[in-house]
């Protein structure tokens, strides 16, 4: 992805992507910032991504920690990329209306980037921690993005 776009333009190419992701579009994930090395990613949450306690599932609370970190480092090399690899610390259960993912960049190499993301539940209009996550992104070698 290009720097040199609108930020309404660089959130539209980064929805785009969001909207080919089945897995995505089944839970309803929402992209609602963007810019390079850091992403704002939303799910909101309904009965079909809780668990058998009522709280979101944790594959779920990953996901969204997964995917912010990945646009953070996809943005932040400016190459299509996948994880490599993620640590997720679940803090306390998933319990509200709405995730939240906040993802950043804290360090960009040439074909690398190592990101750390926070993941946040809303309930009653108030943020809550409930997971941190870090992830290495790497950068997708030519021509292998269909493979």
């Amino acid at each position: 992805m290009t720097t040199h776009v609108s930020p309404e333009a660089f959130l539209a190419m980064g929805q785009a992507v969001l909207a080919s992701q089945p897995f995505s579009v089944l839970i309803g994930a929402e992209l609602h910032s963007l810019a390079p090395g850091q992403c704002e990613l939303h799910v909101p949450v309904s009965d079909k991504i809780r668990q058998q306690h009522g709280f979101v599932h944790g594959g779920v609370v990953s996901y969204a920690a997964d995917n912010a970190l990945t646009y953070a480092g996809g943005t932040a090399l400016g190459v299509p990329v996948v994880t490599s690899e993620f640590k997720i610390n679940y803090l306390r259960p998933a319990v509200g209306e709405r995730l939240i993912a906040r993802a950043h960049a804290v360090h960009t190499g040439k074909s690398q980037a190592v990101c750390r993301c926070d993941v946040f539940v809303i309930r009653d209009g108030n943020e809550k921690l409930c997971a941190v996550a870090q992830g290495t992104i790497i950068a997708l070698p030519s021509g292998s993005a269909n493979s």
